[in-house]
C-alpha cells in the first residue's frame, strides 16, 4: 500500500516545482519584454517624428489590451486549464513583440534632419557651405510641395507606428492571463506559510528581466538604426546626438523568441496540483518531506464528494460573475488597496517611462547610458528589496497589520530619498538664442524667432531645424548657419567649420572662431551630480522594492478564497487601465510643454522634440510624482486604520470562543462572554 501511494506523490510534487520555476522563467520573459519596450520608447519617438504625448497613447496600448479581456480571464480562467491559458497567452505575446518590430523592414532608410548643403571638388573632396545668402539658399528645402506630400510620406512610412501600437496591444492581451491565473494557481496548492517565499522568488527572478531588458536597450541604443544597410562613415551624428536613432526593432525579436521559448512548459502541466499539507512537529526531515506531498486530487477516487470536479458551463459562470463582483468590491479594504495601489501605479509609471529622457536631458547622459545605468543598477537594488521584504515576512511570521506597516514605511522612506533628488541637478546646456543669449547670458526663450542675431544677419538661415554645433566658447548654436560658419574642412564626424561670424570677438583669428559637429557637453561638476543622482535613486529603489512582497500578501490574505483570482485579476485590470494608460500620456503632454526646440518631419511639420528646457522638465516632472505619492500616502494611512480595526475585531472574536469553550467550567463565564460581546460591539460602532 504504502509503494502504491509513493509512487504517484513524486511526480506530482516535481509538478509543483515545475510550475513554480516556469511562472519565474515567463515572469522574466514578461519582464524583459516590457523593460526593452520602455527603454525603446525615445528611439521609436525619434524614429517616427512623433512627440512625447503621442508616444505615451503607443506605450499605453500595451495596458488598453489588457482592458479587454483581463476581467473576463481572471474570472473564467479559475475554472479552466489555466497552465495552459497562461501558454497561449506567452505566444501572443510572442508574436505581439514580432508584429512590433515590422515596421522597420517596412520604412525606408532613415534621414536625420540638417541644413547642410553640399558641393563636390575636383579632388574628390567635399565642401560645405552652411552660411548661404538669399540668392545661393535653394528655394523650397523646408518642406516638400503639395503634389509630393503625399507620395513623401508613403515613403518615409510615417503611418507604421499602427503596427507598433497593435503589436503592443497584441502584447497586452498576452499577458493577460499570466499573473492572475499563476499566482492563485500557486497559492492554492502551495502551504500557507511558503505563499510569501514563493512570490518573492518568482518577483526576484522576475526583477532580472528588467535589467537584461535595460541593458538589451542600451546595447541597441548604440547601433544605428540601420546598421547593415549603410555605411556608418557617411554617418555625421552619434549616439550621443539628440537626432540619433539606435537599432530599436532588433531587441523586440530577441524578446519574442525568449518569450516563445518561455511559454513552452506551461503545456505539459496538468489542471491541478497536489496540495502541500503542513506536517506535524513532532516528525522527523524526511517523514515530513514524504508527507508533504500528500494531496487531494480531483480526480481520485477517495477524493470526497465535494471535492471532486464538477463540470462546468460558460453560463453557469457568467450566472455567478456579477454576484462574485459585488462581493469584492463589497471589501472596503480590497477598495483601499485598489485605490492606493493605483495613485502608486501612475507615478511608478510615469516614472519609468520618462526617466532616461530625465537623465539625458538634465545630467546630459546618453540615451545608451542612461538606460544602461538603470539596469545595472536600479534594477539589482529592486531584486535585493523585494528577496529581503519575502525573508522578513518569512522569519518573523509577520500577519497582514505587519505586512501594511513594512509597506508603509518602505513606501515613505523611499519617498524622501526620491524627493531629494529634486535638489541634485545640472543647468541647461547653453544654447544661443534658446537657454542663454549670443553673448552668453542665460535668457530662456521658447520662440524660434530668437535663434536670430546680427552675427548671422547676413545668412539666410532655416530656423526649423537642429542640426547643433559646438563653438570653442563653450555655446553650442542650433545650426553650422545660426553660428555664422562661412567654411568648413573634413568630412563626416570630422567635420569642423570655420569662420564662424557669431564665435567669439570679430576681431580674432578665423582658427579661433570655429565650431565642430554636435551639442557641448555640461560643466564638469554635471557627472558628480549624475553619480549623487543614482546613489539617491538605487538605495530608494531598494527600499521602495522591500514593500513589494508583504503588499501581495495583504491582498491575498483579505479576500476570501474563492475571489482570489477575481481580486487579482480586477487589480491588474484597474492598475492596467488607470495606471497604466493615462500616465504616459498626460506625463508626456506636460513635458511637451518644456520644449525649446522642436524638430521637424522628413515631409514637413513638427517632429519630436530635440532640446528642453531642463530646470522646467525637472521641476514639472518631478512635482507630478511627488503630487501622487503624497496623495498615495494618504490613503495608506487609511488603509492601516481599517486593517488594525479589523485586526482588534478578530482579537475579540478569539478571545469570545475561548471563553465559550471555557464557559462550562468557570462560573464566572457567561458574564466575562457578554462583556467581550460588548467590546466587539463598540469596536464595530467605531
Amino acid at each position: 500500500m504504502s509503494v502504491e501511494k509513493k509512487e504517484p506523490r513524486q511526480p506530482c510534487c516535481s509538478k509543483l516545482k515545475l510550475f513554480l520555476f516556469s511562472m519565474s522563467f515567463v515572469g522574466f520573459a514578461k519582464a524583459f519584454q516590457g523593460s526593452y519596450m520602455k527603454s525603446s520608447i525615445t528611439q521609436i519617438e525619434r524614429r517616427f517624428d512623433i512627440p512625447s504625448s503621442f508616444i505615451g497613447v503607443i506605450d499605453g496600448s500595451f495596458e488598453i489590451g489588457n482592458l479587454l479581456v483581463i476581467a473576463f480571464v481572471s474570472y473564467f480562467g479559475a475554472k479552466m486549464h489555466r497552465p495552459r491559458l497562461i501558454g497561449a497567452g506567452c505566444l501572443i505575446m510572442a508574436l505581439g513583440s514580432f508584429l512590433t518590430a515590422l515596421p522597420h523592414f517596412f520604412q525606408g532608410l532613415y534621414k536625420y534632419e540638417t541644413t547642410i548643403s553640399h558641393s563636390s571638388e575636383a579632388n574628390g573632396t567635399e565642401t560645405i557651405l552652411p552660411c548661404l545668402n538669399n540668392e545661393s539658399r535653394p528655394q523650397g528645402d523646408d518642406l516638400p510641395s503639395a503634389e509630393t506630400q503625399t507620395e513623401c510620406e508613403k515613403v518615409a512610412g510615417s503611418s507604421l507606428w499602427v503596427y507598433v501600437f497593435l503589436g503592443n496591444m497584441l502584447r497586452g492581451f498576452g499577458e493577460t492571463p499570466v499573473m492572475p491565473l499563476g499566482l492563485s494557481y500557486l497559492d492554492d496548492f502551495a502551504k500557507k506559510e511558503n505563499t510569501a517565499f514563493y512570490l518573492a522568488f518568482i518577483q526576484t527572478v522576475t526583477i532580472l528581466g528588467p535589467m537584461f531588458g535595460f541593458m538589451l536597450g542600451s546595447f541597441c541604443a548604440k547601433l544605428y538604426v540601420d546598421i547593415g544597410a549603410v555605411d556608418l562613415d557617411t554617418i555625421t551624428i552619434n549616439h550621443k546626438d539628440s537626432r540619433w536613432v539606435g537599432a530599436w526593432w532588433l531587441g523586440f525579436l530577441l524578446t519574442g523568441a525568449v518569450m516563445l521559448l518561455a511559454g513552452i512548459p506551461f503545456w505539459f502541466l496538468p489542471r491541478s496540483l497536489p496540495k502541500q499539507e503542513k506536517s506535524p512537529d513532532n516528525k522527523s526531515a524526511d517523514a515530513q518531506e514524504g508527507e508533504q506531498d500528500t494531496f487531494i486530487t480531483m480526480d481520485s477516487s477517495k477524493s470526497p464528494p465535494s471535492e471532486k470536479q464538477e463540470p462546468v458551463t460558460m453560463a453557469a459562470l457568467a450566472k455567478d460573475f456579477l454576484p462574485s463582483l459585488r462581493r469584492l468590491f463589497s471589501n472596503t479594504i480590497y477598495l483601499l488597496i485598489i485605490l492606493t495601489n493605483l495613485v502608486q501605479v501612475n507615478g511608478f509609471i510615469g516614472l519609468i517611462t520618462f526617466k532616461p529622457k530625465f537623465i539625458e536631458q538634465t545630467y546630459g547622459q546618453s540615451q545608451s547610458k542612461a538606460i544602461f545605468m538603470i539596469g545595472i543598477l536600479n534594477l539589482p537594488a529592486v531584486a535585493l528589496g523585494i528577496i529581503t521584504g519575502g525573508f522578513v515576512m518569512k522569519r518573523f511570521k509577520l500577519n497582514v497589520l505587519g505586512a501594511a506597516k513594512i509597506c508603509i514605511a518602505a513606501s515613505f522612506f523611499s519617498f524622501c530619498l526620491l524627493l531629494s533628488q529634486y535638489f541634485v541637478h545640472c543647468g541647461n546646456i547653453h544654447v544661443a538664442g534658446l537657454t542663454v543669449s549670443y553673448q552668453g547670458e542665460p535668457e530662456v526663450s521658447y520662440q524660434e524667432q530668437s535663434l536670430l542675431s546680427q552675427c548671422n544677419s547676413g545668412c539666410s538661415c532655416s530656423l526649423k531645424h537642429w542640426d547643433p554645433v559646438c563653438s570653442n566658447n563653450g555655446l553650442t548654436y542650433a545650426s553650422p548657419c545660426l553660428a555664422g560658419c562661412q567654411s568648413s574642412t573634413g568630412v563626416g564626424k570630422e567635420l569642423v567649420y570655420q569662420n564662424c561670424t557669431c564665435v567669439g570677438d570679430a576681431h580674432l583669428p578665423a582658427a579661433n572662431r570655429s565650431a565642430v559637429l554636435g551639442q557641448c557637453p555640461h560643466q564638469d561638476s554635471c557627472d558628480h551630480m549624475f553619480k549623487i543622482y543614482m546613489g539617491l535613486s538605487v538605495l530608494g529603489a531598494f527600499i521602495s522594492a522591500c514593500g513589494a512582497t508583504p503588499g501581495y500578501v495583504i491582498l491575498l490574505r483579505s479576500i476570501q478564497p474563492d475571489l482570489k483570482s477575481l481580486s487579482l485579476g480586477m487589480q491588474t485590470l484597474i492598475a492596467r487601465t488607470l495606471g497604466g494608460i493615462p500616465p504616459p500620456i498626460y506625463f508626456g503632454a506636460l513635458i511637451d510643454g518644456t520644449c525649446l526646440k522642436w524638430g521637424v518631419k522628413r515631409c514637413g511639420g513638427r517632429g519630436a522634440c530635440r532640446l528642453y528646457d531642463s530646470n522646467a522638465f525637472r521641476s514639472r516632472f518631478l512635482g507630478l510624482v511627488y503630487g501622487l505619492y503624497s496623495l498615495s500616502y494618504v490613503l495608506s494611512a487609511m488603509l492601516f486604520n481599517r486593517l488594525a480595526h479589523r485586526h482588534r475585531q478578530e482579537a475579540i472574536q478569539n478571545q469570545a470562543k475561548d471563553m465559550e469553550q471555557e464557559a462550562g467550567s468557570n462560573v464566572n463565564g457567561p458574564a466575562a462572554i457578554v462583556k467581550c460581546k460588548e467590546n466587539l460591539d463598540k469596536e464595530t460602532t467605531i
